[in-house]
């Protein structure tokens, strides 16, 4: 869907994006992850043309993006930035009902939309609709924010640190709740982050940056495996990657027969964190169960340490 060819940004002699040429698949979650100053933020505002660039060009479904009126080119694109954005004096309907109403919808679509993204997100419109942001948690604001963004029903969502403000575990929800409603809605979203843990455990395809180079650009598992230069391999952490890697795969992938004690483990939890389940309850097993709730067999300690210990 995206085609970025070539894309350069320099402020006089200070290059801060330099020749990246990269292909954003269509329904695809790509983040691009660096160290502060990397470029990373600078390549993705010049998607929605935020920064014009210097040379180069973006693609949009095989339009360049240099050729439209910007207004449309940015209400065709959803963004979603750390603090929310949010308008305080609007409330949480209003907010979410702004691009649409800038399109020209009429009320009912609006409504119908706003009810709905609202349903989406987990927040009961008869609650929250007429709440104003100082009104809402963190996490809330953030919910609504990406909301916002999805409202004109947008092929593209740019999302830039979006998570950066939460405190560890309301992000981890908020990157969990992404990653669910991406997968309904198919939207190509394109995700920036200083976080290689984010990274991992939401791209599709991560793109390493460095200096304003892209140094890598492939799949979490490859990244992981093959870093292409040593400047990646620190940023994975060389003692992390076997724990990483587990996060990328699924109980279901070693699920084995027979029985255990306790609380059973969801077959689509990640292995990662069904280690430290194990390792924090003190158990040598537990029951797997499948997404109708039946016991399907058991996943053993011993196992996931082995896994653990040979991550290829």
């Amino acid at each position: 869907m995206i085609a970025i060819e070539g894309l350069t940004k320099a402020y006089g002699s200070d290059v801060a994006v330099d020749d990246v040429t990269m292909v954003v698949e269509a329904g695809a979650l790509t983040v691009i992850v660096g160290a502060s100053g990397a470029g990373k933020s600078t390549l993705m505002r010049m998607v929605n043309r935020l920064v014009e660039p210097t040379s180069g060009r973006v693609l949009i479904d095989g339009e360049d993006a240099a050729g439209l009126p910007i207004h449309e080119l940015r209400r065709r694109i959803g963004y979603v930035i750390q603090n929310h954005g949010l308008f305080p004096h609007r409330t949480v309907a209003q907010n979410i009902a702004t691009v649409p109403t800038l399109l020209g919808w009429d009320r009912r679509r609006i409504a119908a939309r706003v009810e709905e993204l609202l349903h989406l997100f987990q927040l009961d419109p008869a609650t929250f609709a007429r709440r104003h942001p100082n009104e809402l948690s963190g996490g809330q604001q953030q919910r609504v924010g990406v909301a916002r963004a999805l409202a004109a029903e947008p092929k593209l969502l740019l999302m830039d640190e979006p998570f950066g403000a939460l405190d560890p575990l309301v992000r981890a929800k908020a990157q969990d709740d992404l990653k669910t409603i991406q997968r309904q809605l198919a939207t190509t979203i394109i995700f920036v982050t200083h976080d290689m843990e984010e990274a991992i455990r939401l791209g599709d395809r991560i793109a390493v940056m460095d200096g304003g180079k892209l140094l890598q650009y492939a799949p979490p598992a490859e990244i992981l495996v093959h870093p292409a230069t040593p400047f990646v391999g620190a940023l994975i952490g060389v003692g992390d990657r076997p724990f990483r890697l587990l996060s990328l795969e699924t109980v279901a992938q070693e699920v084995e027969p027979g029985e255990a004690e306790g609380e059973p483990i969801a077959a689509d939890a990640d292995l990662r964190n069904v280690l430290a389940e194990l390792l924090w309850s003190r158990r040598a097993a537990a029951p797997v169960a499948g997404r109708d709730g039946r016991v399907i067999g058991r996943v053993t300690l011993a196992r996931l340490i082995e896994r653990a210990g040979t991550p290829t």
